[in-house]
């Protein structure tokens, strides 16, 4: 969805961090588990997610490792590193921070206009 395509870019870091904090998962998957738990509201590209990860392993938050799927198949998993649960808190605050902004402004805002 274009909509919601700047906020994907914006929050990418922090949803994948999240769910990397719940388990290692290997790209296929992260596309997977974001769309499902998002209602198909964000849908990430391999050309998009795989950058970002490679940032994240650049800036210390995750470390990746081989691993054979079920097929046999050799996988590249993400792990978030300690480095990375530490970036996990200082984001979920700034979220927490940002978004109950955000709730104060729009729940206070009267829709009916002036006459």
């Amino acid at each position: 969805m274009n909509k919601h395509r700047e906020w994907l870019r914006i929050g990418s870091e922090f949803m994948l961090l999240s769910l990397l904090s719940e388990q290692d998962r290997y790209g296929y998957e992260i596309i997977k588990e974001l769309e499902t738990r998002s209602d198909n509201t964000f849908e990430m590209k391999e050309g998009t997610l795989y950058p970002i990860l490679h940032r994240m392993e650049n800036s210390g938050y995750l470390k990746s490792y081989m691993k054979k799927g079920p097929t046999g198949k050799d996988r590249k998993y993400y792990q978030i590193t300690k480095k990375g649960l530490k970036q996990l808190v200082e984001e979920k605050d700034t979220w927490q921070e940002f978004s109950s902004s955000v709730q104060r402004v729009v729940n206070s805002t009267n829709l009916i206009p002036n006459s």
